[in-house]
């Protein structure tokens, strides 16, 4: 392969990339919702790539499981109900209890240490804008971000790309279901801090399997509000045979 051919190679790869980058934050900020029936044309537009890009994208999307093809009706985002969150909480929970286990013996106790003050930091700017009734915008946002990065953290201590990338498409499957329980909202906040600051007491006492044990009462405290608040739809009984008798009459 010729010097031409290989830069071709590695810009083609580049925009497969940074297309697929564009369609997970589209994922994350609501650009794309759960359900959606959406046009390779509409993708090329919202993600501001090539067709060429978009179309390269579109295998790693559905061996992901976040997208599909759906004959005569295009492409559909994957759909929230609990069978994925039942399985992309499954997934969640096997790969940070390993993670969370090696991360208590391996991790330096100066970045426990900075893990703990940004999460008290977090506490401190809640408290001080629920006692004094001021709005602090940012809040919520930085505190989805610290809460986010200290799982990925874990499980990229283990230093396995493989888990790692597994790990980061089921997060997108995770953070995919838009419902008011699957992120911190104001009055999960404060107890959501909480739950971790315990599993880094754990940590920085290295104690891995009671960090281990909070770690997985935290997942599944997070797991049942989600369920909770998306219930199966209930297949109607059929109608009992004198009522469809009583309705042809009348």
């Amino acid at each position: 392969m010729n010097l031409k051919a290989v830069m071709s190679d590695m810009g083609n790869t580049s925009q497969r990339e940074r297309a697929y980058h564009g369609f997970t934050q589209q994922l994350l900020c609501g650009g794309i919702q759960p359900g959606q029936f959406i046009s390779q044309r509409e993708l090329m537009t919202l993600l501001d790539m090539p067709l060429g890009a978009v179309r390269e994208m579109i295998p790693r999307l559905e061996a992901a499981g976040l997208i599909k093809t759906v004959p005569q009706r295009g492409l559909q985002i994957a759909h929230v109900d609990l069978k994925l969150i039942r399985n992309a909480f499954q997934v969640r929970s096997m790969i940070e209890r390993e993670a969370v286990l090696s991360f208590a013996s391996t991790a330096s106790d100066e970045e426990l240490q900075a893990i703990e003050a940004s999460h008290l930091a977090i506490l401190e700017r809640a408290s001080a804008a629920n006692t004094e009734l001021r709005s602090d915008s940012a809040l919520l946002d930085d505190a989805q971000a610290i809460d986010w990065s200290l799982h990925d953290r874990m499980v990229d201590a283990l230093g396995n790309d493989i888990l790692s990338d597994i790990y980061r498409v089921n997060s997108l499957r995770v953070r995919l279901i838009r419902l008011e329980q699957s992120v911190i909202t104001p009055t999960r906040l404060i107890p959501a801090m909480q739950e971790h600051l315990r599993f880094i007491a754990a940590l920085r006492q290295r104690d891995g399997a009671e960090a281990a044990r909070l770690l997985t009462e935290h997942i599944d405290s997070a797991r049942s509000r989600v369920m909770n608040a998306a219930p199966e739809p209930v297949a109607r009984e059929p109608a009992p045979l004198t009522a469809i008798n009583q309705r042809k009459s009348s």
